[in-house]
């Protein structure tokens, strides 16, 4: 009976201390477990300090190495510096020898020789400008006298874009390009469409392939020309109807600079006159005067470059109008527009007796002014509005 007893009480003890001594295992694996983590990351925030004092003492060797080679390349340049001084001054020695020369000396075969090269080259320019007549229309010899009137005829959109007619279709569509960045055009039916409060319910919504750039497209003869958004100087030809792009070209030599001081993000502005497709821009080897170019509107392929007086320096924008460039001017903070450079790519304006004209009745800045030859008028984009300038011409003189 004390056996029975006692093996009752041995049981719940044993298991007890059974049950204790599995959750001291089960700790000490724990807390081993613990320990080997603490280990291992302790190791790799070491490894990680010595990679940062590793990664110092070679940003410092290489720092030395840098300016070491900075000092001599500043050492090299003042020795070159010295050597071409020295090669100047005996340049302008030989040169000034040479001039005493030739004061003393019976030059008649060298003066007949000079002048044959001189008639030669007035013969070729000569040629060239019959050819560039017979490319261009000759007969269009009318020229801005001034601008009589604005209308403004909507204000939607954001400060940048571009509004227009095509010139070259019997319609009186009307198209909206909004912003510097797009790839939407609005079709209108006419402009009274466009008009409407609610006007974008009406039109037309055409989507690009591309986004372009600036607000220096043009659309004509069924076609939108852009400068696609991205590249340096790719002009997109898309045939609007037909949804598709039908050809595109590299402008040479545009597109590194803006073609006007006041739009920025216009690096090549495109328009069209009597005469065609032209592209504008400006070149840092001009020093930064503004570049015309006649674009052929079916093959996309350059005819004739001209490199213009106009600066593009405070330049807002420009048109083309009967072979001439207009150049408007402006101040950065938006005052009168005025035109005050002009260039007639046949020499057929005495430029110097062109008054500077001034915009009326307004005072702000245009993103961009396009000359539509159809209905000799100015449409543009000023500060969000669309506006509409009627244009005084005269004869050429």
């Amino acid at each position: 009976m004390v056996i029975l007893q006692l093996r009752f009480l041995l049981v719940p003890f044993l298991t007890s201390i059974m049950g204790a001594a599995q959750y001291m295992m089960q700790d000490a694996a724990l807390m081993n477990y613990i320990d080997r983590r603490f280990l291992s990351l302790e190791k790799r925030l070491e490894k990680c300090n010595q990679d940062i004092l590793d990664y110092v003492e070679e940003f410092r060797d290489f720092s030395k190495m840098v300016l070491s080679r900075l000092a001599g390349l500043n050492n090299h340049k003042a020795e070159v510096k010295s050597e071409v001084e020295n090669l100047l001054t005996r340049i302008e020695r030989a040169q000034r020898d040479i001039d005493y020369f030739g004061s003393v000396t019976d030059s008649n075969t060298c003066t007949e020789v000079h002048e044959d090269l001189v008639k030669q080259q007035l013969f070729e320019e000569a040629e060239e400008k019959k050819k560039l007549k017979l490319m261009l229309n000759a007969s269009c010899d009318h020229m801005l006298a001034g601008i009589k009137s604005l209308k403004v005829v909507k204000k939607t959109g954001d400060k940048h874009g571009s509004w227009m007619k095509d010139p070259g279709k019997k319609h009186t569509k009307i198209y909206l390009l909004n912003g510097s960045v797009n790839n939407v055009i609005f079709e209108f039916a006419n402009i009274m469409t466009f008009m409407e409060s609610n006007h974008t319910l009406k039109a037309r919504r055409v989507t690009l392939p591309f986004p372009w750039e600036g607000t220096g497209h043009i659309i004509y003869q069924g076609f939108l020309f852009y400068h696609r958004y991205g590249s340096l100087n790719e002009i997109i030809k898309f045939n609007i109807q037909k949804r598709n792009i039908t050809d595109q070209m590299l402008l040479p030599g545009a597109g590194r600079i803006p073609a006007y001081q006041l739009s920025p993000s216009m690096k090549i502005d495109l328009a069209v006159d009597e005469q065609g497709l032209w592209a504008i821009h400006a070149e840092p080897e001009t020093g930064g005067n503004i570049v015309i170019t006649k674009l052929n509107h079916i093959t996309m392929a350059v005819e004739h470059t001209w490199d213009t007086s106009c600066n593009s320096k405070d330049a807002e924008a420009a048109f083309m109008a009967c072979n001439t460039l207009y150049v408007v001017y402006n101040i950065p903070s938006g005052g009168t527009s005025r035109i005050q450079c002009v260039y007639d790519v046949l020499d057929a304006v005495n430029t110097y007796e062109i008054p500077v004209l001034h915009f009326p009745k307004r005072q702000g800045s245009h993103s961009t002014i396009h000359y539509n030859p159809k209905e000799k008028q100015l449409f543009a984009w000023g500060d969000g509005s669309q506006i509409i300038y009627k244009l005084h011409t005269k004869q050429k003189v």
